[in-house]
């Protein structure tokens, strides 16, 4: 299996800077969030939804306060309130009818309208009119859209808030060639959510896992750190950050296959589930690499009875669905891993139409070919050529099938892989004799 490009693993907060944060409080005779109204109940839903409405506030009230619990808990309303009206265009992906809503001048509206439009206000300005505990959120918002150059110091900030903080902090470490900096950092700041915002403390240890596996490896620790991510956004309408760690989960294991075999069992249900959670359209990377790497996982499960076979027809469907995302321009490593492991499938797959799969394996290989340079990349340059050279001796095309395994047992002699060289050598003496003999019945 080659593990396949995954979503950033700090997407949540994912932006650029800003300047060092002047903690101000509210002025005297006003409350944090100004114009002599309350400040907005808390803990806040920020951080856990994808952006922008994911930064979004819930400004205070009887009638939004259902809403709020909903959304700190990873859930969307079933009925918005009339005062929300701007936030349901928001989690819907309408942002230019959600700032039609957001004409108030109040500091929650403000900074609400900032979040979606970072032009419209100026960040110092914000972060006064807000006061605490939510000023540095202009700040957060600022460093994320690309404003400012580095994120807030954490100073007095706590709970949701800090949290979110600490995220943008990592995501700039992470931007920065730190990434052991950057899971620190997260696992921090899910140190800070409130028991009752559990869904964004998910997300942030979820984010920090990836991370780690990304740099350490699918260690058992990073293994057990997804599957805490995930119990902790079980049930929740975030699907799109559910889908993620599902696929990241289900690397992990794939990965342990080596060590494990019956790992790449434990992997499949993780891809299945993130199918399930999106769409192509909605999440095209992580579709996409769900399809390729469930394809790659069920061609190398044991087949030990004939219904085992459907499994290689799946695994087709599922890389040629990868392949309408994976192109050689945008994405030439997925893309020539997925095409080669599309035609080992069509090589192997029971149908009867075999020599129609034989002869676009042929053409597969030769593609993947293309982009296997013999100097950059010889020994998968080798692979490629041998899996060419079984298909060719397939068709009963003995000439080219001996050119491609004669040029792969050299690169795998060159390469130092013995091994590898023998069994090419073997399938090329196999090849020479079956080439013989067709002569010698011509």
């Amino acid at each position: 299996m080659t593990e396949t490009t995954q979503a950033d693993a700090a997407d949540h907060v994912k932006g650029r800077g800003m300047a060092e944060r002047t903690t101000t409080g509210p002025a005297p005779g006003r409350t944090a969030t100004g114009g002599g109204t309350e400040p907005p109940a808390r803990p806040q839903p920020i951080g856990a939804f994808p952006l922008p409405a994911g930064f979004l506030l819930v400004p205070p009230g009887p009638d939004t306060e259902p809403a709020r619990r909903d959304l700190v808990a990873g859930r969307l309303p079933r009925t918005w309130p009339a005062a929300l009206r701007a936030h349901e265009l928001a989690f819907a992906g309408d942002t230019d009818g959600a700032l039609a809503h957001l004409a108030g001048d109040d500091p929650v509206t403000r900074y609400n309208r900032f979040v979606i439009d970072p032009d419209a206000d100026d960040p110092a300005a914000l972060r006064q009119a807000l006061g605490e505990p939510y000023g540095v959120l202009a700040d957060v918002v600022a460093f994320t859209v690309g404003r400012a150059p580095e994120p807030p110091a954490l100073g007095g900030a706590d709970g949701e808030v800090a949290a979110l903080v600490l995220a943008a902090q990592a995501s700039h470490a992470l931007g920065r060639g730190e990434p052991a900096r950057a899971a620190g950092l997260l696992e921090q700041a899910a140190g800070h959510v409130p028991e009752e915002a559990a869904p964004l403390a998910g997300v942030l240890l979820g984010s920090a896992a990836t991370i780690r596996k990304d740099t350490e490896g699918a260690t058992p620790e990073v293994i057990a750190a997804l599957e805490r991510a995930l119990r902790l956004v079980d049930g929740t309408d975030l699907r799109i950050g559910r889908a993620e760690l599902h696929l990241a989960l289900g690397l992990a294991l794939h990965h342990r296959a080596a060590e494990d075999p019956a790992a790449t069992g434990r992997a499949v249900p993780h891809y299945h589930a993130a199918l399930q959670l999106v769409t192509c359209a909605e999440a095209p990377q992580v579709w996409a690499a769900a399809h390729a790497n469930l394809g790659a996982a069920y061609l190398t499960m044991p087949m030990r009875q004939a219904s085992d076979r459907l499994r290689v027809a799946v695994a087709m469907r599922s890389l040629r669905a990868a392949l309408t995302v994976y192109t050689r321009e945008t994405h030439p490593a997925e893309w020539a891993s997925t095409q080669l492991n599309l035609a080992n499938a069509l090589v192997y797959a029971p149908s009867s139409h075999q020599a129609d799969n034989l002869v676009e394996a042929v053409e597969l290989y030769e593609e993947v070919l293309a982009v296997r340079d013999r100097r950059a990349d010889p020994a998968g340059r080798a692979r490629v050529l041998a899996n060419q050279g079984n298909a060719l001796a397939h068709l009963g095309m003995f000439d080219p099938a001996a050119e491609k395994l004669a040029e792969a047992e050299a690169l795998f002699t060159e390469c130092g892989e013995a091994e590898a060289a023998r069994t090419v050598r073997e399938l090329l003496d196999g090849v020479t004799r079956q080439a013989a003999v067709a002569r010698a019945g011509g």
